[in-house]
């Protein structure tokens, strides 16, 4: 989806206009449900985290302001937010652990998730970035973990994982101007 494409497309939405809500889940409805599904680890409650999404986002798109960042990151926040707080809500009502990538049991459904998580190619752009950063990326946004965890699991400070993580998003957000561009 172009740019301009996606410009008249929110416009529209901002305007009520349901169609063109339409034409945002289908465009992005497979990736956040994807990395949805990675927090939460359970398929049926990432489709219900990303139900609760796209309602947010119905609600909420007037909110949206692109000087502020993209649109995927916009909703991509608002999906990972709902799944943590969803996480979060389970957890509370089970003992189920974070899982992490040296306790993960079912590869089978590890390998799904990637699959839709990469639907617009994250993983192949994480690794053009340092480790450092691609292992903040990993750990914050498909694992779960807040800025705070994060710096305790790594033991590092955690201005050191907010200065990262800044910095990660930045330079993914110039690899997908570059990757607009050339498609």
């Amino acid at each position: 989806m172009t740019e301009e494409t996606l410009n008249s497309i929110l416009l529209k939405m901002k305007e009520g206009d349901y169609s063109a809500f339409e034409k945002i889940y289908d465009a992005y409805s497979p990736a956040l449900f994807g990395i949805s599904s990675k927090i939460v680890k359970n398929d049926d409650i990432a489709a219900d985290v990303v139900q609760e999404t796209f309602i947010k986002i119905w609600k909420k798109i007037g909110s949206f302001d692109r000087s502020k960042g993209t649109f995927f990151t916009w909703i991509l926040n608002i999906a990972r937010n709902t799944a943590i707080d969803k996480y979060r809500k389970i957890s509370k009502v089970s003992t189920i652990p974070i899982q992490t990538s040296e306790n993960i049991v079912d590869l089978g459904n590890e390998e799904k998730s990637s699959q839709k998580t990469d639907h617009i190619g994250i993983k192949d752009l994480l690794k053009a970035l340092p480790e450092d950063q691609q292992e903040i990326i990993e750990y914050l946004y498909f694992k779960g973990y807040t800025q705070v965890e994060l710096a305790d699991e790594l033991n590092i400070p955690l201005g050191t994982v907010k200065t990262r993580s800044r910095t990660a998003i930045k330079n993914l957000k110039e690899l997908f101007i570059l990757l607009a561009t050339w498609i």
